[in-house]
């Protein structure tokens, strides 16, 4: 007897595509002579709930981990507070937290903000990762070297701005993590961009920061950066499987906060996924970190990482989702140190932490700075003053290079939240003791690459207003 899903559907079952994990199920058991009432049963307990609505609002609380220092943050907690609010009326959401750092990542009611945490209990929310999945940081305690010799060989050897690394210029990620994309339907195909973007760091706050330890004078690279076009192709394809399980099972859950049931197929599947793209993005670091290390002739004294866009796990079963957050309970991976990183911007040092599992973060600490207002905004703000000024005034005492050859000024220490307000509040809310600190030399991040296509487009577009306005 071979069951199908016409079988099921003439059973009675609604189809959909927990069907995939059913069918097997019901044949195993077929195999085996047991009956159909045994078959029915067996099948109707895999069969989704029926369509579960929002909870109500106010019914699961979140800690709310930051306060307004100055004015102009408090429309910022505002609007985090507003998606929050939002995020924990899904039917998955048991728990949330707001960080120091935290700001909005998305105009979309519900768009979980940078510094916010979401624990689901069953459930994968590919939108709370976003598509930088397994975004982190590394260092690598290089000793005593010249920290600009540092920074030079980063120019030359690290790589930012859009797409992959050059044919001549390519390096191979381990063979054991790309053996692990052939049958996973999320990472099945990926194996090309995988090797193309393979030690490179891409855009936006990546960075390649070179300091000294506070405790030691040593000097230390630190980088940051995510997964890269792999892990952004995982992300959409998840959107894709959980838009289809949101149809079913609660189309009143907004699109952008889409779930995947973590005990189906597709969520093992999912889950796997996500392990072997955080595997991918730390050995992208040590890559990186090894060919500069490499160049200079010696070999790390001490190294460590960290990621801080991720779903984790812990202990009770729940799934926590950070977005711009870093664990900070021991053990979160099997390959924790038992440190963390927490960058601020890069005119301050970067903060060396031992998490300490606060109930009121529900066991999480900033990942960094955030920002009070977006990129847009903040350029508006500074429109009235030269590029040279403001670039002069806010590296001063620092190596701060763009990759682009263009700076960025939405980058710049001004840009983010205040450093010193943020390391105040991780303390007053006993997030993270800061153990050591990164103190800055220098650092370099993509730069303002599209400005040449920018600038080449408004002349494009006056050269053809004038034309138009002659003839």
């Amino acid at each position: 007897m071979s069951i199908t899903g016409h079988q099921l559907i003439e059973w009675g079952f609604a189809p959909g595509i927990w069907f995939k994990d059913a069918l097997p199920v019901a044949n195993r058991l077929a195999a085996e002579g047991a009956d159909v009432a045994a078959i029915q049963a067996a099948v109707a307990g895999m069969a989704p709930p029926a369509t579960v609505p929002l909870k109500p609002a106010g019914e699961v609380a979140y800690h709310l981990n930051i306060e307004a220092e100055h004015p102009h943050e408090t429309d910022n907690i505002a609007a985090v507070e507003r998606h929050m609010a939002a995020l924990m009326r899904l039917p998955t959401a048991v728990a949330g937290a707001i960080m120091p750092d935290a700001c909005p990542a998305g105009a979309a009611l519900g768009t979980i903000p940078v510094g916010g945490i979401v624990a689901t209990e069953n459930a994968i929310h590919p939108g709370m990762h976003s598509a930088d999945i397994c975004c982190s940081v590394a260092i690598s305690i290089l000793g005593d070297v010249d920290p600009k010799r540092v920074l030079d060989l980063g120019m030359v050897l690290s790589h930012f701005g859009p797409g992959g690394r050059a044919p001549d210029r390519r390096l191979a990620p381990p063979d054991d993590v790309i053996a692990r994309f052939d049958g996973n339907p999320f990472l099945s195909g990926l194996q090309q961009p995988a090797a193309e973007h393979f030690g490179t760091q891409g855009d936006g706050n990546h960075f390649f920061f070179v300091g000294r330890l506070k405790s030691s004078g040593a000097v230390a690279l630190v980088t940051h950066h995510g997964s890269r076009k792999p892990g952004a192709m995982v992300y959409k394809r998840g959107m894709t499987v959980a838009e289809r399980w949101r149809q079913t099972l609660s189309p009143e859950t907004p699109e952008h906060n889409a779930w995947i049931p973590a005990e189906t197929h597709e969520g093992r599947y999912y889950w796997e996924a996500l392990q072997t793209i955080r595997a991918w993005t730390k050995a992208n670091h040590w890559a990186i970190h090894d060919l500069v290390a490499d160049a200079l002739q010696v070999t790390p004294e001490d190294r460590f990482w960290n990621e801080h866009n991720f779903v984790f796990q812990r202990t009770d079963g729940r799934y926590y989702h950070a977005k711009g957050a870093t664990p900070a309970w021991a053990d979160f991976a099997a390959d924790s140190s038992g440190l963390t990183l927490i960058p601020l911007n890069m005119a301050e040092p970067v903060l060396i932490t031992r998490g300490r599992d606060a109930a009121n973060g529900i066991g999480f600490c900033p990942h960094g700075a955030g920002r009070n207002f977006g990129r847009r905004e903040h350029m508006r703000r500074n429109a009235h003053r030269a590029e040279a000024d403001i670039l002069a005034e806010e590296t001063k005492g620092i190596d701060a290079r763009f990759y682009a050859g263009i700076p960025d000024l939405s980058e710049l220490p001004s840009a983010y939240k205040d450093a010193k307000a943020v390391r105040r509040q991780i303390e007053r809310f006993g997030l993270a003791e800061v153990v050591d600190e990164v103190e800055p030399y220098g650092s370099i991040m993509a730069g303002d690459w599209e400005r040449p296509h920018r600038e080449s487009r408004i002349a494009a577009k006056a050269r053809r207003q004038g034309d138009q306005a002659a003839g």
